[in-house]
């Protein structure tokens, strides 16, 4: 395969508000994929092992950083917006659609087999995006289904997946949904705790699901519009970050933050996000430090995403959709559109 193509430093420098005195060095380095699937899931395990997944059944992975991807076999021709891996050797993977076509895998030997382990049986749901506190225990969240939110979980690495009951979770909003762009719509912290993402609220448990919460967030939202992606830090401190996928430069109420927990949601108005933004993640180790990225750009923030500046893409980058940081690492993949793949660097 052939081996990284460009890559591309640029030094931020902060506004007013900020630290001005501030550089921030960033290098994006592009690699190639040898692929043409639009690129919407990515999970790095270490410097080394990182895996993404897309459209026309595409599962890659490598194991060099990224020098050279592999392309796996999955057994049914599905759309895999998520990947989320445990390990070298093991991952999951989510397909969406209606029906049947939403489904997860599993493999424990690095992609050589995959298990299917759930098929969805209800012509009415999707899902959307999955999430991990460790190898056994995980959280599946789908489309409300007949007024009734739709979230799965595991507490045995997926040998068995389970509906919470609807009696624990709150009502669902009329057509309530989440976008299915990044797989990063549901953010974890600690053995228990978790946070996901809907169009318009964002609901959180602190007990693996066993009891909810709710709160309205203020992002504007409608059918192409509202949450995509939510990053904690701390049990405290968060960011939701998404905007209008049908309107991706506009720059206005696409970003709020909290520092309770998720109780309530402030939007960041001057020095926010510049365009529509479909993942955000938290740099390990970095207090505060953020990045956000969408189809027509890139946003970094140090303050906990109270202000943000523009990250220049590389020239022959067309957009990202995903997002991974390597655990305890300031270093990132980016994927998207036609096969797009990048690592980031920030020092």
């Amino acid at each position: 395969m052939k081996k990284i193509l460009l890559a591309l430093c640029v030094v931020l420098n902060w506004p007013a508000s900020a630290e001005s005195d501030l550089k921030v060095p960033v290098m994006w380095t592009v690699q190639t994929s040898q692929v043409d699937a639009r690129l919407r899931g990515v999970s790095a395990v270490d410097e080394h092992i990182i895996w993404a997944s897309g459209s026309d059944n595409t599962v890659l992975r490598t194991a060099d950083g990224g020098a050279h991807w592999t392309r796996l076999a999955v057994a049914d021709a599905m759309d895999f917006r998520d990947i989320k891996a445990i390990d070298a050797h093991t991952a999951y993977l989510l397909s969406i659609g209606e029906a049947s076509a939403s489904r997860i895998y599993k493999t424990a030997d690095a992609g050589a087999h995959w298990t299917l382990q759930y098929t969805n049986t209800d012509p009415r749901a999707f899902l959307d995006a999955m999430a991990f506190w460790d190898a056994n225990h995980g959280l599946v969240i789908g489309d409300a289904v007949e007024g009734h939110l739709h979230i799965l979980t595991t507490s045995d690495g997926g040998a068995s997946w389970s509906k919470i009951a609807d009696a624990v979770l709150p009502p669902a909003l009329p057509g309530e949904g989440a976008f299915s762009a990044s797989g990063s719509n549901i953010a974890m912290m600690g053995s228990a705790e978790a946070w996901i993402a809907m169009g318009s609220r964002v609901l959180h448990t602190a007990d693996r699901g066993k009891s909810w919460s709710v709160a309205a967030a203020p992002l504007a939202a409608g059918e192409s519009a509202g949450i995509f992606s939510i990053a904690f830090r701390d049990s405290r401190r968060g960011v939701i970050v998404g905007g209008d996928y049908k309107n991706e430069n506009a720059a206005q109420d696409n970003i709020a933050i909290t520092d309770d927990g998720g109780k309530t949601w402030s939007l960041v108005r001057e020095h926010g996000l510049s365009g529509y933004r479909s993942a955000v993640k938290y740099l390990p180790n970095r207090d505060g430090l953020l990045v956000a990225v969408g189809p027509t750009g890139a946003d970094l923030s140090r303050d906990d995403g109270k202000t943000w500046t523009p990250l220049a893409y590389p020239a022959s980058v067309t957009g990202f959709d995903a997002l991974s940081f390597a655990p305890g690492l300031s270093t990132a993949w980016a994927t998207g559109n036609k096969g797009g793949v990048a690592r980031l660097q920030i020092d």
